[in-house]
């Protein structure tokens, strides 16, 4: 008996063996080695093998490719945000402070985005489905997002007076403009892949254009308005540079620099989209200490301001969640489709 056991483990160990001993990371391959939908504009290499194992698209963590800027980029700025929440719970009593739920909310949302982008940009490589379904994950992220942002700086930063001029819109069209916005990256993602369409552009770019100028509307109102006595203010510093950062990295999202002027240069390093990255790691770290030092400081502004009224954005945070997730899920439901009727 102990013989036959003994057997049968043999074979099972030979069997698995190859497996286990299997290289986890083979070779980067070229843009003519994955499907189309994978490219990206004068990046020719470094690209990861498709239809590999989950584990081995998570052992590229720690790997040489084209995307592993941007996973890292975005991973350590979610770590240094978690940390920065777990320093901040220490002294806002998040769970009984009414005017300190905004706040959760946008720490909770840049956290998200940050998450989901480190996930689309780690995992999109398994399969075209795949890619297409991480990256309208990151579009929800970036939807919620938007609205933690447009919340912070409506509840926090705003102005009394420019409070009074735009309190009767700007929720509501902050909830419409991130969800179109999170809408026309899916679709634009679908129709259009990575191309430089037109229709794709607009698509993709026009909601969250007009989504950051609705959003940034109370910082750029407070800064010009500010009297001079206020104008050291660090909250003020903090929001300055977070617009800056986002400029920059909008200029590098919508346009290929340096690898248009350096094609097949940059297949590992100095990518727009890896420097995009970066600016938006830093506006959002600026905007967080902003949002956090306009907490701590104005309470006797925003108080009066936003009254009882935290619950209802609260609520209007989960509509936009809801509303993103489901758009996702039903685009991605279209690409299953379309890829099952091309298969066949």
């Amino acid at each position: 008996m102990a013989t036959v056991i003994t057997e049968k483990l043999s074979r099972l160990f030979i069997n698995v063996q190859p497996q286990l001993l299997a290289p986890l990371s083979p070779s980067t391959v070229s843009s003519s080695e994955v499907p189309k939908v994978f490219w990206k504009p004068y990046i020719h290499t470094g690209y990861r093998p498709v239809q590999q194992t989950w584990r081995y698209y998570f052992s590229t963590l720690f790997q040489q490719h084209n995307e592993a800027i941007n996973v890292w980029t975005h991973l350590v700025a979610a770590l240094i945000l978690l940390l920065r929440f777990q320093q901040l719970s220490q002294r806002v009593d998040f769970g009984q402070d009414l005017h300190a739920q905004p706040l959760l909310i946008i720490i909770v949302a840049s956290i998200t985005y940050l998450t989901f982008s480190t996930l689309a940009h780690l995992l999109q490589a398994k399969s075209e489905f795949w890619h297409y379904s991480f990256f309208f994950m990151d579009y929800v992220g970036v939807a919620i997002y938007q609205y933690g942002s447009a919340l912070g700086h409506y509840y926090y930063a705003i102005e009394p007076n420019w409070h009074e001029k735009i309190k009767g819109f700007y929720m509501p069209a902050a909830v419409l403009l991130a969800w179109l916005s999170c809408a026309g990256s899916c679709y634009a993602k679908y129709q259009y892949h990575q191309s430089a369409h037109l229709l794709s552009r607009l698509c993709q770019e026009l909601p969250s254009c007009l989504a950051y100028m609705l959003d940034i509307s109370p910082v750029v109102h407070r800064i010009y308005s500010a009297p001079p006595s206020e104008r050291a203010d660090p909250a003020l510093l903090f929001h300055k540079c977070q617009v800056l950062f986002f400029l920059i990295g909008a200029f590098f999202f919508s346009h290929p620099y340096p690898e248009k002027w350096f094609p097949g240069k940059c297949h590992f390093f100095g990518q727009s989209h890896q420097i995009f990255h970066v600016c938006l790691v830093l506006c959002t770290l600026a905007q967080i200490e902003a949002v956090v030092l306009d907490y701590e400081s104005r309470r006797q502004i925003y108080s009066t301001l936003q009254g009882d009224l935290a619950h209802n954005f609260s609520a209007l945070c989960l509509f936009t969640v809801t509303c993103s997730v489901l758009t996702a899920a039903y685009m991605a439901q279209k690409v299953k489709n379309k890829l099952s009727f091309k298969e066949e």
